[in-house]
């Protein structure tokens, strides 16, 4: 770990309050949620159960977690409501972790467990378990008698994957560094039993991610296995238009039920996609292009460029639009691509820099046209806007070439090396 990385010991998290960014409390922590990982990796921290007033518990991922400071957790304000059920690939840290006997690697001499330190990743968001405060000799937490020591959590051996056997739990852990495309590729070739086991393991955003690259018999046949709430979270947490695909292939009433059971806002814009033909603009573009007001600068701009969770075409450019900035927007402007971003001073105003000379397509655009217009002006991404003006989503590039390849094309390996689990 870098010098200067946050480190927190669990036991000083217990029941502190969780604050969303205005200051007002969602509730208060009553565990942490880590998955165990193969190839001799540190536990990854997953998220944080979280006690709301209703005494409900549930479940608050850590890319939902801005700041962990004294006495207080901070959020991004998203919290799903719904209630925290533990996974087969997941271990409650102050449930399962404390008080626990395990060994140390280097003399086999048994300790316990008094706490865990977890340690934020430079520069990015993710939490690992890093260290362990154990007690020497025989006896749980409350023994007073013993060495306490702290070490690596590489020196303590009883919580590796390996140790905890095989299933579900280690398929999930072994696509952890393959890209979504990848895990979906190999998700496509197990049985629908062992489909359905790794698809229930994963957590709700990675599953959403490899459902985008899933072949749509694939997609209905996991989603339609699904409890219905999770179901929904996981279309929430797809992008619009691919949840828009998804929907369209199910079952009338199994559609309007999920779409329920969606956040309204969410459900907003996915009916909006469905609304449309298929194969036009409005049906193949997204509701999220970045969008950003005249008065932003080439620094606001750039920062949202920057979010690890947008895709390289959404991230070719933003979009400069009046208030409202969510689609459908006010008065579109203009684009300006992140070349120009980085040739001009932070201070810019990026109402200064738009490019207004490309005609925006109009949602009825059929593909042909939408494809060709691509091309033509070598772009990743086009804005779609209404009659009035108003921005009403994008057209990327690799959402066109999907309706463009044959229906098979996500069947291809594109690893071509040992090691993708190809197991029934």
């Amino acid at each position: 770990m870098a010098p200067g990385t946050p480190r927190v010991f669990v036991s000083h998290l217990s029941g502190v309050p969780v604050f969303d960014p205005n200051g007002d409390q969602v509730g208060r922590v009553r565990d942490l949620v880590a998955m165990l990982r193969v190839g001799g990796r540190p536990p990854r921290l997953l998220g944080i159960v979280v006690e709301v007033v209703s005494r409900r518990r549930i479940f608050l991922p850590m890319t939902r977690v801005t700041g962990i400071e004294s006495g207080q957790v901070i959020t991004t304000g998203v919290v799903n409501m719904r209630r925290f059920e533990q996974r087969p690939t997941e271990r409650l840290v102050l449930g399962e972790f404390l008080d626990r006997r395990v060994s140390l690697v280097e003399t086999g001499e048994e300790v316990t467990i008094l706490d865990v330190a977890i340690q934020q990743l430079p520069a990015r968001r993710d939490w690992e378990i890093d260290k362990y405060f154990v007690r020497k000799g025989r006896g749980g937490a409350l023994r007073r008698k013993g060495e306490t020591l702290t070490v690596e959590w590489s020196a303590v051996s009883g919580f590796s994957l390996e140790e905890h056997g095989q299933g579900a739990e280690s398929l999930v852990a072994t696509f952890e560094k393959l890209r979504p495309t990848d895990v979906a590729n190999a998700l496509h070739h197990l049985s629908p039993k062992r489909r359905a086991e790794v698809a229930a393991a994963l957590d709700d955003d990675r599953l959403a991610d490899v459902l985008e690259e899933l072949p749509e018999d694939d997609q209905v046949e996991i989603i339609g296995k699904l409890q219905e709430e999770r179901a929904a979270d996981v279309l929430e947490a797809m992008d619009p238009d691919d949840a828009a695909d998804l929907l369209s292939e199910l079952p009338e009433e199994d559609k309007e039920r999920l779409l329920t059971l969606m956040r309204p806002d969410d459900a907003a814009d996915v009916r909006r996609l469905m609304s449309y033909e298929e194969r036009t603009a409005g049906g193949l573009m997204t509701t999220e292009p970045i969008i950003l007001r005249p008065d932003a600068t080439v620094a606001d701009a750039l920062a949202r460029v920057r979010q690890s969770d947008l895709s390289p075409a959404l991230a070719a450019q933003v979009y400069v639009c009046r208030s409202p900035d969510e689609t459908p927007t006010g008065k579109y402007l203009g684009t300006v691509h992140f070349q120009r971003l980085l040739r001009d001073p932070p201070f810019t105003l990026v109402s200064s820099l738009v490019d207004s000379d490309l005609v925006a397509l109009a949602p009825d655009t059929p593909l042909s046209v939408v494809t060709s217009y691509l091309a033509a002006y070598n772009l990743v991404s086009v804005p779609v806007v209404d009659e009035l003006g108003s921005l009403l989503g994008a057209v990327t590039v690799d959402d066109v070439l999907d309706h463009l390849l044959p229906d098979d094309w996500r069947e291809t390996d594109f690893l071509g090396r040992e090691g993708v689990l190809r197991g029934r």
